[in-house]
């Protein structure tokens, strides 16, 4: 889903880079300083503002007051900062759209490189560059029948063993209805967004960000014949571990955040009522991005 349009009037834009990201520091500085030039007034995460040089007159604010603040958010980093910026913004209940810079050659999520930095402002303040919703998933954990945790994620909900434990048990269905119980190293739940993510390294599918679907991925099957199968985005899952004590199973949310569970405890997964807005000012396309981020197509070279 897209949209060729730049938000309202953007008046003030938050600012995070990676954390002890030291080669953010210039950049940063330039951000701050083209954004003034236009009369538009940047806010600077907290522990970003530490990069920078000590400044009496810069605006700065913790995440939670930032996301609260702001009509954008420009991140500087990979896509693992680009992901925890967009928890924080689910977990505001705020659609604030996000501008990924990437520190390396490219990202899936952060795709604009350091080159094209301002020309990508400038696309953006100008009302063209295009926003694309991408899907999220809301999940649910109860405990003893009782709500225990609820998360969103852009990515994927994991549920996975820990390094030297055994294989789990996962009783898994798909709204009313039972579709396996599965013995691995865990399942993974993604949304089309993070199909290139864990998904990608379990053998999963890529799936275009376009497509309105849910990807559910074991790892590392104990029976070759459990594999990775779509199902629709309105779809809700169900995860439930049967375990015992000599068990450790725990649940992440886009690898950023999760908690140990136990046994009894009832996993559901949806779609979430909001969807992040990502910027996207270049004209690449997805498949171009595949195509760099895989290296497909380039030739083998044999020493």
């Amino acid at each position: 889903m897209s949209t060729p349009s730049a938000p309202p009037r953007i008046s003030h834009v938050g600012i995070i880079a990676k954390s002890h990201l030291r080669a953010a520091t210039p950049h940063l500085v330039g951000i701050g300083a083209w954004l003034r030039e236009r009369d538009i007034e940047a806010i600077f995460e907290s522990a970003t503002d530490a990069l920078m040089p000590a400044s009496g007159d810069r605006r700065v604010a913790e995440t939670i007051e930032l996301v609260d603040t702001v009509d954008m958010i420009v991140v500087l980093g990979g896509d693992g900062t680009l992901l925890s910026v967009a928890d924080s913004i689910a977990g505001a209940g705020k659609s604030i759209p996000i501008l990924g810079v990437n520190f390396g050659s490219l990202g899936f999520l952060t795709e604009v490189t350091l080159p094209e930095l301002y020309t990508s402002l400038e696309t953006v303040l100008s009302g063209k560059a295009r926003i694309e919703e991408r899907l999220m998933l809301a999940s649910t954990v109860r405990r003893a029948r009782e709500i225990f945790a609820t998360h969103v994620a852009l990515n994927d909900v994991v549920v996975t063993k820990t390094a030297r434990a055994r294989m789990i048990d996962l009783s898994v269905s798909v709204g009313d209805e039972f579709v396996t119980r599965v013995r691995a190293d865990g399942l993974i739940v993604a949304t089309p967004t993070g199909s290139t993510a864990y998904n990608l390294a379990a053998g999963g599918p890529i799936v275009q960000p376009s497509v309105d679907a849910l990807v559910l991925t074991p790892i590392a099957p104990h029976t070759l014949t459990n594999r990775p199968i779509i199902i629709p985005a309105s779809s809700t899952v169900r995860v439930q571990p049967h375990m015992d004590r000599r068990d450790e199973v725990f649940i992440t949310f886009d690898g950023q955040a999760g908690f140990q569970l136990e046994e009894g405890d009832e996993i559901s997964i949806c779609r979430a009522e909001r969807t992040l807005h990502l910027i996207r000012p270049s004209t690449r396309s997805y498949f171009e991005v595949l195509r760099q981020k895989l290296k497909w197509g380039e030739a083998i070279i044999k020493v």
